[in-house]
This record gives structure tokens, C-alpha cells and sequence, in this order.
């Protein structure tokens, strides 16, 4: 037992406060000790950071609701000191210890090992956005749709479930509508395999019971009036995934897509996620989201950076994903 640095979320009489500081390893519990060598800010880590939202539910708590890193003991049956190890979701950041954090415990059962040829950082580039852009499209895959049903539609392209989505899409073959409310990224999003740019403000706007039929298929990690908007212009038989709600928690849509075009809503948590779901997602990220691209979305910062990172990310100013080398 000893202390480790660690970004720690405090209650206070006006809220809330988060600062780098000293953590004992005495209040961590798992049967699975990990030394964390990477971690990742997403959009959920941001809001705990600014407590804006009611992301944290329990103080004083580790933030970060990602890590990979390295086994250093283990009374759990699967895994041994050695072994490289990724954690996402099952409340880390928000109820239990999380991963902006030099060391972790956790229980075995919620640990993914990392397929063969990835490494931890290339894990957290991917990170919990990666996972759950790769869950979204295995939702339209066992829903039976495939890339020459039409084009398949992305929001948010450039933020770190985006951007991972459209490379993933993109390379099963799939012709990728990406809209933004950042024109200028339009070179990144190419890169990554868009061949068609909408401008956010197209979907921002008060969707029709029924718009025009632009897409089979799509990933939104916006919600509110876009998400209705996907919904209202998705082709017959065709299917949204429901993953995000950077843009409100609000549906204001219509059931004439769902009862007149027989679109399908598929809902994606990646936070409680079943283990067979995550270790298939993994395997695939693995093995189909090409390393070039993902290093191309990556950009790195270091444990005491992650404050105005998350800033910058609730004020729209970040894109791809944001890889956090602790130690």
C-alpha cells in the first residue's frame, strides 16, 4: 500500500472541486491491482471534471472512466502480474475509482486482457468512445444491414466516437455521411473515410414527421432534434444507433418513421455492457480499425493537462481522441 497521484473529485459547500493530488492506495478495492499506464478523456470525464452534470456520485472519487495498463497482483483466476489489461465503463469515474490515476484496483470480472498486438496506448486511443462507436456498429451488423443498403450517417464526426465510427464504417465498405458543426476538419474526416460532409445545422432544426430518404443507416452520439432528424430522413428498413446525448436528452421526434418506414431505434450502453459484447468489440477493433488512422485522431497530454482538456472539449474545441500517459 502506498500513495499514487490521481485526479480526485471533492465535494464542497458550493458543489464540487477536482485536483491533482496524493490518493491512498488503501481506499482502492478489487482483486486485480493494475498499474495504469494510459487513460483517455471522453465527454462524460469532462462533465465529472466541470460538475456540471451529476456524473460523480460519490466523494472523494477518482475521475476517468477508462484505463489500461499493466497487472501487478491478482487473486482473480484469470488474470497474473504481467498481463495488459483495459478497463471501460462498470461505473469508473462516476461511483467507483476511476483511471486518471497512476494504479487501480478492480474486480477481474470486469477487466478485458488486450487482444494480441494491441498495445495499452493504442487501447485508450480507442477507449471508451472506440468502444462504444464499435458496439454501434455491431447493433446495425446483427440488425441485418450492410453497406450496399445505402449510405450510413455519423454526428458528432469529430469527437472520438465519430471519428472512430466512420473509420470503422468506412472500412467494412459503407459510404459515410459525416456531419459536423466544424467545416474546416473536412481533410480529417476524408482521412478517416468520409465521402459526403453536412453541415450540423442541417440536423439542428425542427425535424418533419418525414424528411427525405438520405440513409440506411446511422450513429448518433448528439440526440435531442438531430437524432429526430436522422430518424425522419432514414430509408425503409433502415436503422439509427442511439449512443450519445452531447446535444440534449430530449427526442422531439415523430412515430411516422418507425410505423411508416419501419425504422428501427437501437439503443447502445457501453457502461454495462455484457462481457461477451465487449470482448467481441475489442477482438474487432483489434483487427479492423486500421493503426494509422487511429494514430492520425490521436493526440496526447500528460495526467496534469487533463483539466483544460475537458474544458476545451465541453466548449466543442477538441476532435478525435485524447490519450493521457500517466507514469
Amino acid at each position: 500500500m502506498g500513495k499514487f497521484k490521481a485526479i480526485v473529485v471533492e465535494k464542497t459547500a458550493s458543489g464540487q472541486r477536482a485536483s491533482l493530488k496524493e490518493f491512498d492506495e488503501s481506499e482502492l478495492d478489487g482483486d486485480v491491482a493494475v498499474r495504469v499506464t494510459h487513460s483517455s478523456v471522453n465527454y462524460k470525464d469532462a462533465l465529472a471534471l466541470d460538475g456540471r452534470a451529476p456524473i460523480v456520485r460519490k466523494f472523494p472519487l477518482v475521475v476517468g472512466i477508462d484505463f489500461a495498463g499493466e497487472v501487478q497482483a491478482s487473486t482473480h483466476p484469470d488474470f497474473a502480474p504481467g498481463d495488459s489489461v483495459v478497463l471501460t465503463g462498470w461505473g469508473a469515474g462516476e461511483s467507483r475509482h476511476g483511471g486518471f490515476a497512476e494504479r487501480a484496483r478492480w474486480s477481474g470480472d470486469q477487466l478485458v486482457k488486450l487482444p494480441a498486438g494491441l498495445r495499452a496506448e493504442q487501447a485508450m486511443a480507442i477507449g471508451t468512445a472506440g468502444l462504444t462507436a464499435m458496439l454501434s456498429v455491431l447493433a446495425l451488423e446483427r440488425y441485418g444491414l450492410k453497406p450496399e443498403d445505402g449510405p450510413a450517417v455519423v454526428t458528432g464526426a469529430t469527437g472520438g466516437v465519430g471519428s472512430i465510427a466512420i473509420a470503422l464504417l468506412a472500412r467494412k465498405g459503407w459510404e459515410v455521411i459525416a456531419s459536423t458543426g466544424h467545416p474546416k476538419e473536412a481533410p480529417y474526416l476524408q482521412k478517416l473515410g468520409a465521402t459526403q460532409i453536412i453541415a450540423r445545422g442541417e440536423l439542428a432544426v425542427p425535424a418533419k414527421p418525414l424528411g427525405k430518404e438520405s440513409w440506411a443507416a446511422g450513429i448518433d452520439a448528439v440526440g435531442s432534434t438531430t437524432l429526430a432528424n436522422l430518424c425522419s430522413r432514414t430509408k425503409y428498413g433502415g436503422a439509427i444507433v442511439a449512443c450519445g446525448l452531447a446535444g440534449g436528452m430530449d427526442l422531439p421526434a415523430s412515430v411516422a418513421p418507425f410505423i411508416l418506414r419501419n425504422v428501427a431505434l437501437l439503443g447502445i450502453d457501453s457502461v454495462h455492457s455484457p462481457m461477451p459484447h465487449r470482448q467481441e468489440a475489442w477482438q474487432r477493433l483489434a483487427a479492423d480499425l486500421p493503426a494509422d488512422l487511429l494514430e492520425s485522431m490521436t493526440t496526447r497530454i500528460r495526467l496534469e493537462d487533463v483539466f483544460a482538456t475537458g474544458s476545451k472539449m465541453l466548449a466543442g474545441n477538441t476532435r478525435g481522441r485524447l490519450v493521457v500517459q500517466i507514469g
